[in-house]
């Protein structure tokens, strides 16, 4: 970890302008426990810092990626306190690396060209529910990471609220193993290597790791299904 030898000098007024974001936006995060206290300077003015300021770009990431505040709270908590803005600089540089892809969009042509099928009213609630889409007047916001697997979901005979369940149990583990992998490859490049060295690394990083995690969660999931169909251990399942 680095350490900035800056003093806190910015205003809420200057922190808030810099950060692209409102004052009231500055004060309701700091409520809530995701900006620490300014420190407090003559005539009570609170003055913030350039860790302030990169806490509060980490925060904008992360909410680019479809986290709550509340999962936001929780992800900051798991970071150690003292960071100094080039560590943040650092955390929020991994995690924008292996974020999805940007969000598009459609009209509703547009959209059935690119799954290749028409989708009727239930199916757009469904990918609606899933956050796969999102509806904004006459056009849909699609997420190109997730619209191919919504589309071939809407044929899998489950209940829409097992899909959904299924969805919160992947995407709370699936951040778990993001963050601690981010905080493993923070501590192995530390506080020398520059932003724009760790994007590199970062990405170079991702393919390997998304390989082994689906390798990883298919082996465990063959493993299950034997175990709950009592299967032998030379049933093959199969992996795609």
């Amino acid at each position: 970890m680095t350490t900035d030898t800056e003093e806190p000098t910015l205003t809420v007024d200057e922190l808030a302008a810099r950060a692209g974001v409102t004052v009231r936006t500055v004060r309701f995060y700091s409520t809530k426990g995701l900006l620490p206290p300014p420190v407090i300077g003559p005539r009570r003015v609170g003055h913030y810092s350039q860790e302030h300021l990169a806490r509060l770009a980490l925060i904008e990431e992360l909410q680019h990626q479809g986290m709550t505040l509340a999962a936001i709270e929780r992800h900051l908590l798991r970071l150690s306190p003292d960071l100094s803005a080039h560590d943040l600089a650092i955390h929020r540089a991994v995690v924008a690396s292996w974020a999805p892809d940007a969000a598009e969009d459609m009209t509703r042509e547009e959209l059935e060209r690119q799954v290749g099928r028409p989708l009727g009213e239930e199916d757009l609630e469904r990918l609606v529910a899933m956050n796969v889409v999102a509806r904004t007047g006459e056009s849909f916001r699609i997420d190109p990471g997730l619209l191919r697997l919504g589309v071939q979901i809407l044929d899998v005979p489950l209940a829409q609220e097992t899909i959904l369940a299924a969805r919160t149990v992947l995407l709370e583990h699936s951040r778990a193993a993001a963050h601690e992998l981010s905080a493993l490859l923070r501590d192995a490049v530390g506080g020398h290597e520059s932003v724009a060295a760790v994007k590199s690394l970062s990405a170079h990083m991702q393919p390997l790791v998304v390989q082994a995690l689906l390798t990883t969660f298919q082996r465990s999931l063959k493993e299950e299904l034997r175990e709950w169909l009592k299967e032998p251990e030379s049933q093959n399942y199969g992996e795609s």
